[in-house]
């Protein structure tokens, strides 16, 4: 089995795929798996939707928390603190993850033929310690014990999790995305104090670095197939990414500096993925950019870079954010553009 899932993952890797971020709308587990299964099929790649509307424990860091092992969490009207013991903010944040799994496993066993892969996200250990609150009322970022536990506690925590969801798509080789979208603010030590009136220090690269290492390798021993770090464009860290030993990074493409592809092409050089966020969605009412536009949005630099089209097949093609801010149609519509962007780009890889 573990070959077979291998073997699916490698199969995919050589054609430009579609997935999206994960924050879906609306409240409905069922419906949302079915709209992105019935979306992204093979080779695109299905992921366990966020469903942030549902409140509290739906949302991404709360979800990411209960997995947590021995730190338990709860709301205070600051957001979520390391408390003592759990309490009923942990057990509906567990209650709301257990049953989205049991969702996808029904409407993944009806279907005929099921994706050969299933995405899963995953608060990074840097932007949780960003969002999660000490007794006193401080982000556990200041902590350097307190980062240090979150993180190992979060690599404790992942293979039971990653167990649930596989037990829920058998044979399906398992994808997932580490959210850091604090880690431009972590690094540069502007992540504001409890109070607001002072920041925080900077973190050491080596240590952000060792933290995403902790995790990954922890997914990579629970038999994960592909681990990608998602970040902000703006002053995104991707060398440090890929030394962390991460597969790719994922972020949006519209600010990248010539710096910045030129790091992305030494990392497809070297095997690893980009996933490209391509198709800006700020403004749910906007029309969507033409297919054509936004190919060229990946092509053109990537060319320009002297990488051959055969290399495509490195990209996943992403919208630039979450989709939770549209309606369940217009993120359906979403994806439906995202797989024409995958089918734009396999065209020009087949020359």
């Amino acid at each position: 089995m573990a070959a077979e899932t291998a073997q699916k993952a490698e199969t995919a890797q050589n054609q430009v795929s579609a997935t999206a971020l994960g924050p879906w709308p609306g409240t409905d587990p069922a419906e949302a798996a079915r709209i992105i299964r019935g979306e992204l099929g093979s080779p695109h790649l299905p992921f366990l939707a966020e469903l942030p509307d549902r409140g509290v424990g739906s949302d991404a860091l709360g979800r990411t928390a209960s997995l947590l092992v021995e730190l338990a969490i709860d709301v205070q009207p600051h957001g979520w603190r390391l408390v003592d013991r759990p309490g009923k903010d942990l057990r509906r944040a567990k209650s709301a993850l257990a049953t989205d799994i049991n969702i996808l496993a029904d409407v993944a066993g009806s279907e005929e033929s099921s994706a050969d892969e299933l995405k899963i996200q995953l608060r990074g250990p840097l932007s949780l310690a960003a969002g999660l609150y000490l007794h006193n009322g401080e982000r556990a970022l200041l902590d350097y014990g307190a980062r240090r536990d979150i993180a190992e506690s979060l690599a404790a925590g992942v293979a039971e999790h990653v167990s649930k969801v596989r037990a829920a798509v058998p044979g399906a080789a398992i994808v997932v995305q580490l959210d850091e979208p604090d880690i431009s603010s972590v690094l540069a030590g502007t992540i504001p104090t409890a109070s607001g009136y002072r920041t925080l220090r900077s973190i050491p690269g080596e240590e952000v670095t060792g933290a995403w290492r902790l995790v990954i390798d922890a997914l990579r021993a629970a038999g994960v197939a592909e681990t990608v770090v998602s970040v902000p464009e703006i002053e995104a860290p991707i060398q440090q990414i890929l030394s962390s030993g991460a597969d790719g990074v994922a972020l949006p493409l519209k600010a990248l500096t010539t710096r910045q592809w030129e790091q992305i092409a030494t990392a497809v050089e070297a095997g690893k993925r980009l996933w490209a966020g391509v198709l800006p969605v700020g403004n749910p009412r906007a029309t969507l950019p033409r297919t054509a536009e936004l190919v060229d949005t990946v092509w053109q630099p990537w060319r320009q870079l002297g990488l051959p089209a055969s290399s495509l097949g490195a990209v996943r093609v992403t919208p630039s954010d979450g989709l939770a801010g549209f309606s369940p149609s217009g993120a359906k519509e979403v994806l439906n553009r995202l797989t024409q962007i995958a089918d734009g780009l396999n065209q020009i890889a087949l020359g």
